[in-house]
C-alpha cells in the first residue's frame, strides 16, 4: 500500500514521505495502459485521448515484459510524418524499468540519465508492469514531500 496519499485532488495536494526516504511506491500510478506493437498510431492516440495519459506501454501480450514506451511527444512527432507506422515503431523510448521499493531519487536519477519522462514499474519476481513513475509524479513527491 503506497504510503503517499492524495488528500485533496482538487488542489492536487499529495501526503507524503520526505523525498530522500520515499519510495517508487510512494508515488506511482498503480495500473498500466499497454498495447501490442502492431496497434496503429490512431488507436494509441484514442486511448491516450480517452484516458487522459501520457503515455502507453507497448508489450507483447498485456501481462509481459514491457519492450517500450509511447509518450505524448512520440504520437506528436508521428503525427507529423509517420502515421502509419505501428506503436512498436513508434515508441522512441524503450522500457526503462524501476521496482516498486526502489527509491524515488534513484528513479529521478533514471530518468534524467535516459531522458525519459515515464518509468515502467515491475514486479521484481515476474517483470510484470504493474504502474508508471511519471516525471510528474516525481514533482509531486517533492513538492508535498514531508506532509504524510
Amino acid at each position: 500500500m503506497p504510503t503517499g496519499t492524495t488528500s485533496d485532488p482538487t488542489r492536487h495536494s499529495f501526503a507524503a514521505p520526505p523525498f530522500e526516504k520515499a519510495t517508487v511506491l510512494d508515488a506511482m500510478r498503480m495500473g498500466v495502459v499497454s498495447c501490442p506493437p502492431d496497434t496503429p498510431l490512431r488507436d494509441v492516440a484514442r486511448v491516450m485521448a480517452t484516458y487522459r495519459i501520457h503515455c502507453v506501454v507497448v508489450a507483447e501480450v498485456a501481462e509481459g515484459a514491457p519492450l517500450g514506451v509511447i509518450a505524448d511527444m512520440d504520437v506528436a512527432a508521428a503525427a507529423a510524418g509517420a502515421r502509419d507506422a505501428p506503436a512498436g515503431a513508434l515508441a522512441r523510448s524503450e522500457a526503462i524499468t524501476v521496482y516498486p521499493d526502489d527509491s524515488l531519487q534513484y528513479a529521478a536519477q533514471l530518468m534524467a540519465e535516459h531522458e525519459v519522462t515515464h518509468l515502467v514499474v515491475v514486479q521484481p519476481h515476474s517483470r510484470h508492469p504493474v504502474g508508471v513513475l511519471s516525471a510528474l509524479d516525481v514533482a509531486g513527491a517533492l513538492a508535498w514531500e514531508g506532509t504524510a
